[in-house]
């Protein structure tokens, strides 16, 4: 019996995404870099020097661990964002019912919300650094000027994240080379201070010497202890299982289900190779750097005083750039998992609401100088949940068993999908307690304990039945879905490719300034005889820089503007 739906009364993303919202690799190119280019890569840079990794371990590990998360994301994120056309959020509830989607979106929303707020504070603590506002030590605030700043920043962040995906990956693509340049010349900049500390002079002369920079000033591969540190194994640990709760726990179909390509899972490689990989390394030398010349330890720094010496006032930019562009992408995760627990609210509604929770949370320094904690245990959170629904969808055709098996028998939860969320919760953090591998990997034997759990406790409960009569509704409202984005298609507006000479020359100026700020501070590294000369290279790097940054950003986010001209 044909079923007539009014697909108008439900929100859009609720919905799979429409063929012509689709986007290039390109989006998920300048997203994935712009999000993991970002403010903690300054805190997470003193935390290899805290853990004591060694020089090499680092290179190797942090190439490896960071190769295996785009692979992550390539296999297992992707195909099912690609094939689903839905949020995480969303296909969960067709999986294992409204019961359990709402306690996982709850979830979600606290995660992604409080992460979203230690962006914001960090993004804080340089402005802090500019307007001399004391550093805030304790857990809670204890200015009322750093509590005007969190206000003003967060506020940005919400703006930019009520109106979506494509305003967070326009945002995205336009900081995303200037945040690579940036943490590439400041690693160029404090170098020298580092060789002047360690070899007595400016410029490194081979790759020995700086090894023995990296071995004697930063990796040194004892702890904050003064015991040996992690070695090559904990490194890629680290490094894969940073993002678990974006790939192996699948939050990301959220932005990959625009990808036109499952193929596209492969853009995160600019999030990881220049994110996690360069930039960690960039911000430990930064890090060191900037100790040598306070003579403090990297530890007792924040990213405002990082930023500074390593980059002028184009440091405090990119403190705040950074932290804003990964808090908008969560806070939009955060504003989809809300938006899915109230379904009958807007996205924007749902995401001005977290987003107040936000703004509220991060004025509470505590978040900040707890987030790799709480990255660690949310990925451990999510991943049993991940495994859930890549066995429904990727497995359990294979073996002959019905997705969606739960929804066919109208279920309000599903009892194999709750026991086996609870019993690979059980299982990884059980692991962990008893010590039994490094942390870093409690990810990978619970993702297949909870596919094994899932799939026996499914199959008693009914997945091995078929549904005939379900399953030719389910492709009906698919069809209806279809042909209501082919008539939304037609309404929407032929953009005009803008090929001015004017917008090419706004192009080439920013691309001009990236590569002036990248020869200014190659002038520093290699233009520095002596360390007098290395001061006034240094100033002016940080002066002529900051020009290059603000004529960056006037000309990139102009271009990208005539770029969006529509046909009437």
């Amino acid at each position: 019996m044909k079923q007539n739906y009014d697909l108008a009364e439900i929100d859009e993303e609720q919905l799979p995404v429409p063929i012509h919202k689709l986007h290039s690799w390109t989006h998920f190119a300048g997203l994935y870099a712009a999000e993991h280019v970002a403010a903690t890569e300054f805190v997470i840079g003193a935390t290899f020097v805290a853990l004591g990794a060694k020089t090499m371990d680092i290179i190797l590990g942090l190439l490896i661990g960071n190769v295996l998360a785009v692979l992550s994301w390539t296999l297992i994120t992707s195909p099912i964002a690609v094939d689903t056309r839905l949020s995480l959020y969303t296909y969960l509830n067709k999986i294992a019912g409204n019961s359990m989607s709402k306690l996982y979106n709850w979830a979600n929303v606290l995660i992604f919300t409080v992460i979203s707020a230690a962006m914001v504070t960090v993004s804080a603590t340089a402005v802090r650094f500019a307007f001399d506002i004391p550093a805030q030590l304790n857990w809670y605030p204890t200015n009322v000027w750093f509590v005007l700043i969190v206000i003003l920043v967060g506020l940005f962040v919400v703006f930019i994240a009520i109106y979506g995906f494509e305003a967070v990956s326009e945002f995205s693509g336009i900081c995303a080379p200037w945040l690579f340049t940036m943490f590439a010349s400041g690693a160029l900049v404090l170098m020298p201070a580092l060789s002047l500390d360690v070899l007595g002079k400016t410029l490194p002369g081979s790759w020995a010497d700086l090894l023995s920079i990296g071995d004697q000033s930063i990796w040194t591969g004892v702890n904050s202890q003064g015991e040996p540190g992690i070695g090559l194994m904990q490194v890629i640990g680290f490094g894969w299982a940073a993002n678990t709760i974006t790939h192996f726990g699948l939050i990301d179909m959220a932005l990959l289900r625009y990808a036109k390509k499952k193929s596209y899972g492969l853009a995160t490689s600019t999030g990881m190779m220049f994110g996690h990989f360069i930039a960690w390394i960039a911000a430990g030398i930064m890090g060191a750097g900037a100790a040598v010349i306070l003579g403090k330890s990297i530890l007792e720094l924040d990213p405002g005083d990082v930023a500074y010496y390593a980059l002028g006032w184009s440091g405090f930019v990119i403190v705040i750039v950074a932290g804003w562009t990964t808090a908008i992408t969560n806070l939009y995760r955060a504003g989809l998992a809300a938006q899915a627990v109230f379904s009958n609210y807007s996205r924007r509604t749902t995401t001005m609401a977290v987003g107040a929770a936000m703004v509220i949370i991060g004025c509470f320094p505590f978040v900040f100088s707890q987030i790799l904690p709480l990255l660690t245990y949310a990925g451990l959170l999510v991943v049993p949940v991940g495994a859930i629904v890549f066995a429904e969808h990727q497995i359990f055709p294979k073996i002959g068993y019905t997705r969606y098996w739960s929804k066919y028998q109208d279920y309000a939860y599903s009892t194999p999908a709750i026991a086996s969320w609870i019993l690979g919760l059980v299982f990884g953090f059980g692991l962990n307690v008893l010590d039994v591998m490094s942390f870093y990997y409690l990810f990978i034997p619970t993702w297949f304990f909870t596919i094994i759990v899932y799939t026996l406790l499914a199959g008693k409960y009914g997945a091995k039945k078929a549904f005939p009569e379900a399953e030719a509704e389910e492709k009906a409202f698919n069809a209806s879905v279809d042909v209501y984005h082919e008539k939304m298609a037609q309404n929407e507006p032929e953009l005009i490719k803008d090929t001015s000479l004017f917008s090419k020359f706004l192009s080439i100026t920013a691309l001009i300034a990236l590569g002036i700020t990248l020869i200014l501070a190659g002038n520093v590294l290699f233009g520095s005889k002596d360390e007098n000369i290395y001061i006034a290279n240094r100033e002016i790097f940080y002066f002529y820089g900051f020009i290059c940054t603000v004529v960056y950003f006037i000309t990139a986010y102009w271009s990208m503007k005539r770029g969006k001209m529509t046909s009437v």
